[in-house]
């Protein structure tokens, strides 16, 4: 695993999952003069875990975590964990499935980021691959959006996305890309181990890395906006590859 830059984990839900999990944190701060009952289970986790609590006035607490929505509730975390490559593969042998999953190519909008995380982990995909340059990365913003999968779905951030791509194909995945030309997405069937290539909000997928992909899927649209939020447009082709994975019986 690589480590990344310090952070804050935000809001009671992503607080909760992130002190039931491995994640390394280091203190936990809640607001003063919140009610016992509505923080309760925060405090028993750092408890058990032994944390430094500290309690602190609301607007410290605003000006740590940028105005965020808080709750209430913020940890300080040593780092956020990257996985590598490996850690993927890994992780989809664990659950003794063929690999599942995504390359974001330079996705700026954190929201977008925490949202597909959260996608990703309810349909059961393996791993997330993002680049280390013009894009966003694991922040507070991206943890309190996923509500918590964070914890469990492991991002691999990476020097090159199409020398990636090139290696994930070596080791016999084949990538699926998005694009107005390719075929309907509808008809995808993600058998087998298989990547999911999203591109960028504004710009799509970069020219190399769509010549990288081994065939293009597209979602049709018969409405007046010819364009889909990059959230919306990869939680509608994961659901798809998790459909034809686990078909109704």
């Amino acid at each position: 695993m690589k480590t990344e830059n310090t952070d804050f984990i935000i809001g009671r839900h992503p607080a909760i999952m992130a002190l039931k999990s491995d994640q390394e944190i280091n203190k936990v701060f809640i607001q003063s003069g919140l009610k016992a009952d509505a923080i309760a289970q925060i405090i028993k986790l750092a408890k058990e875990k032994r944390l430094v609590i500290s309690n602190v006035p609301k607007n410290k607490l605003d000006m740590m975590t940028d105005h965020q929505n808080h709750q209430g509730v913020a940890l300080a975390v040593a780092a956020y964990q990257y996985a590598t490559i490996d850690d993927l593969f890994d992780n989809a042998a664990k659950h003794g499935e063929d690999p599942f999953f995504l390359i974001l190519d330079e996705l700026e909008d954190p929201h977008n980021l925490g949202s597909i995380i959260r996608t990703a982990d309810a349909a059961g995909v393996h791993g997330i691959i993002i680049p280390r340059r013009r894009a966003v990365g694991l922040t507070s913003v991206v943890a309190k959006t996923s509500t918590g999968a964070i914890e469990h779905v492991p991002v691999a951030r990476v020097t090159n996305l199409v020398q990636t791509a090139k290696e994930l194909q070596d080791r016999g995945v084949w990538l699926f890309g998005t694009d107005m030309k390719g075929k309907d997405y509808r008809t995808w069937d993600a058998h087998g181990a298989v990547a999911l290539v999203i591109g960028n909000e504004g710009k799509g997928i970069s020219a190399l890395l769509k010549k990288t992909c081994d065939e293009m899927l597209t979602i049709p649209m018969i409405g007046h906006v010819q364009s889909l939020n990059a959230s919306v447009a990869a939680s509608l082709l994961i659901y798809q590859g998790f459909n034809s994975r686990h078909p109704l019986k």
